[in-house]
């Protein structure tokens, strides 16, 4: 294993490591999307986009992530910490009065690395779309990211951002769907099935991307390289449909949706703490 390889897997270690503690610091919050999603995200920041140092809001000539399932939020948080946006002991504050870390991100804090307030869903992929059409307008070649729920595509804005998205050839943005199959009130079939995803994404106009291993960090590090070298600049969106366990990492978690909003209380947090490698030290 490669050094870079080994870091990427100790960043990913660690941030699960903060998510549960922050969760169960305030005994609010949602673990399970949270950790399902920290190998994508860590691959994401540490590997695959290109950022400046430093942060400015209007994020020229580097590429932009929108997070439009906001209640991951303790994951966000965690990544943009690590990646050096801000001091990681502020990660502590996570829920707590007067805190720029809100449960789910606010611009009006100004925290850096927040560019959209994601309190409800749904709204991620239109505001990512601007985002993308701005950089075309102004020849600016980098990316633009995002990130879904499965369960948020039972919204209706996404199949309009979606069918806006196609017809007008944005072709510099991902999408990404984590596809875990549950929502807060369970399973997604049960609550609202979504069908096809990938049939329904190519109907649209999408070019449809499956990367097999959702939880593994490594590997989703080189399917994104290789997604952004070679399905970019096509007059198409691409979405990536990335299968993920809810609360991947700790064993009594994952897999269930009774874990997508709900804190660890003080024996479920050492046992939680004893699966994960403390990979960079804890806040």
């Amino acid at each position: 294993m490669s050094k870079e390889n080994n870091d990427l897997k100790k960043i990913a270690s660690q941030v699960r490591r903060d998510i549960v503690r922050m969760v169960h610091g305030c005994q609010s919050g949602h673990p399970g999307g949270s950790l399902g999603c920290t190998d994508f995200l860590v691959a994401l920041y540490f590997k695959v986009m290109h950022r400046k140092p430093g942060f400015d809001m209007d994020g020229k000539n580097e590429d932009l992530f929108f997070l439009s399932n906001g209640h991951t939020s303790p994951l966000l948080y965690s990544v943009l910490a690590h990646a050096g946006y801000f001091d990681k002991a502020e990660l502590a504050s996570f829920r707590k009065l007067n805190s720029r870390l809100q449960g789910h991100p606010t611009t009006h804090e100004h925290l850096p690395g927040i560019r959209m307030s994601s309190g409800s869903l749904g709204q991620g992929m239109s505001v990512a779309i601007g985002a993308a059409i701005t950089k075309k307008r102004n020849n600016d070649p980098s990316i633009v990211f995002s990130l879904h729920g499965d369960g948020e595509l039972q919204e209706g804005q996404n199949w309009e951002a979606a069918m806006f998205a196609a017809h007008h050839k944005i072709d510099n943005y991902i999408a990404t769907i984590d596809y875990n199959g549950q929502q807060i009130d369970g399973p997604v079939d049960q609550i609202m099935s979504l069908g096809n995803l990938h049939a329904k994404f190519e109907a649209f106009g999408w070019d449809v991307v499956e990367i097999e291993k959702g939880n593994d960090v490594e590997f989703i590090a080189a399917e994104l390289l290789k997604i952004r070298s070679e399905h970019l600049g096509k007059g198409k969106p691409v979405c990536i449909l990335l299968p993920t366990q809810m609360g991947y990492g700790v064993d009594f978690m994952m897999g269930s949706h009774k874990w997508h909003g709900v804190a660890p209380n003080d024996d479920q947090l050492k046992a939680a703490l004893a699966q994960l490698e403390e990979g960079l030290g804890d806040y």
